[in-house]
């Protein structure tokens, strides 16, 4: 992962009625934050979302660059990197371990998180408390 990093987390039953404010948001981390990679997942509504809002925007910035994480290791499961996409990743070391361990391992080396939390007992919830413990440890920045 190179440049300024941005990783979504939110609820994978996400309405479209938020795709407008997700592209808001996304365009604001390039424009004033100077993101140019944007890690999103695989799985539900959320992440389709947030594809297409990042794709959107590629139209009209050609130095960002949109990442597959990776919820199974590529040698267990592979999954070829998706229409839009410019690659995918899967962190190190996890083999063996849930995907929210994906998810921390991202939270703890991004600089930027864009939250869409509405459901109160999801892991998303869980993820996003998690990063507002790393948040004083680190870097990074939350948009909720």
């Amino acid at each position: 992962m190179g440049g300024k990093t941005c990783f979504f987390i939110g609820h994978r039953e996400a309405s479209k009625e938020i795709y407008s404010a997700l592209y808001a948001a996304v365009e604001q981390h390039i424009v004033e934050y100077g993101v140019t990679e944007f890690i999103v997942g695989h799985y539900g509504g959320f992440d389709h979302l947030v594809a297409s809002a990042v794709k959107e925007a590629k139209c009209f910035y050609s130095e960002v660059k949109l990442t597959l994480l990776l919820p199974y290791h590529p040698a267990e499961r592979p999954i070829p990197t998706p229409d839009g996409f410019d690659g995918t990743f899967y962190p190190p070391g996890i083999e063996c371990v849930p995907i929210i361990r994906a998810n921390r391992y991202i939270v703890d080396y991004v600089d930027y998180l864009i939250v869409y939390d509405w459901y109160p007992a999801s892991n998303a919830r869980e993820l996003v408390e998690y990063a507002r413990r790393r948040k004083g440890q680190n870097h990074l920045q939350i948009t909720v």
